[in-house]
């Protein structure tokens, strides 16, 4: 089975670090304190479009040949590779068409348009969704470039763990967002390829989380989509999974699942204490170590991923109004 490799992910970071930023690694004192050891939150949700999507979408973009190119591009999204996409294909001049389903929050549909994309809005899921990548594909000849099961989107995303390793050497464990996979397998093949004795922990929501309930089963399983503060990490994995869940089988440590109460405790604590804006996906790191489903061994690292969240439903969270509703 084709898989990525740690040389992959360096050769990534080489053809997109003039046009991803570099984030910042800082520590939280509050977290710190309240774990007992040194806490480092990565601050991913800095990056140009709001998310760690671009570095997978830059990257396949930019691997994409002359013709690919002038085809255009066609994915599947719950908002943030969409929005990745679209801007990078519209610094190479490219067609890109998004497709989603009406669970995706209005915020995230305007910035994609924005950017210049088109949008579909097809069903309830990303399976949905996924469907009418699939007739555009054959219809158009449009090439697809997909969330997460891909090589070049995974890594992508896998420069991320370079990174962090990079800023904090010594770290033990690393917490970081576990949705279709691109994101956990290639952190995961990055951290552990430069320092396997660390360990590297995916964590999701509870309300549909399909790549947990996959690896439960034993191969990938079909769960339904339900509305959630952490919308980012909804959709299934592909029951014709290829790459990720095979990785994040054998690469994660351990999965966490996180009440919507929990995720929105993250989102405040990130405001309150960090001040830093999240979008519930982004804080789910946050969210597991408040919740005390993390034990301590040692420097911790843990990904802030993304921001989009539409400010009155942030509002709405931070205020108590929202807990446990859907921030859309």
């Amino acid at each position: 089975m084709t898989t990525v490799s740690l040389n992959d992910i360096r050769a990534a970071r080489e053809r997109i670090a003039s046009k991803v930023e570099y984030t910042p690694t800082v520590l939280s004192s509050s977290l710190s304190e309240r774990l007992g050891v040194p806490v480092h939150l990565k601050l991913e949700h800095r990056q140009t479009t709001g998310s760690f999507k671009l570095r997978g979408a830059t990257n396949a973009v930019s691997s994409l040949s002359a013709e690919e190119k002038a085809g255009g591009v066609v994915a599947a999204s719950t908002g943030n590779h969409g929005r990745a996409l679209a801007h990078a294909a519209k610094l190479e001049g490219m067609r890109a068409v998004i497709c989603m389903s009406r669970l995706v929050p209005q915020n995230k549909l305007d910035e994609i348009r924005r950017l210049g994309a088109e949008v579909h809005i097809v069903g309830n899921s990303q399976d949905d969704a996924q469907q009418e990548v699939e007739r555009l594909v054959a219809q158009q000849g449009l090439v697809m470039l997909p969330p997460f099961d891909n090589p070049a989107i995974i890594a992508g995303q896998g420069t991320l763990g370079l990174e962090m390793i990079e800023q904090v050497p010594d770290a033990a464990l690393v917490l970081v967002q576990l949705s279709g996979g691109g994101l956990a397998s290639g952190v995961a093949t990055a951290v552990k390829g430069i320092r396997p004795g660390t360990e590297v922990i995916g964590v999701s929501m509870a309300r549909g989380a399909a790549m947990k309930a996959s690896l439960d089963a034993g191969r990938p399983v079909l769960v339904e989509e339900l509305p959630t503060l952490a919308d980012s990490l909804g959709g299934g994995i592909g029951l014709d999974n290829r790459l990720t869940f095979a990785m994040c089988r054998d690469l994660l440590d351990e999965i966490i699942l996180l009440s919507e109460d929990e995720i929105a405790a993250g989102i405040c604590h990130a405001y309150a204490q960090e001040r830093e804006i999240v979008e519930g996906a982004g804080a789910v790191g946050i969210a597991a170590l408040l919740a005390g489903k993390v034990k301590a061994k040692g420097p911790m690292v843990v990904l802030l991923s993304g921001r989009n969240i539409d400010m009155n439903a942030h509002r709405r969270i931070i205020c108590g109004e929202a807990i446990g509703e859907r921030a859309a």
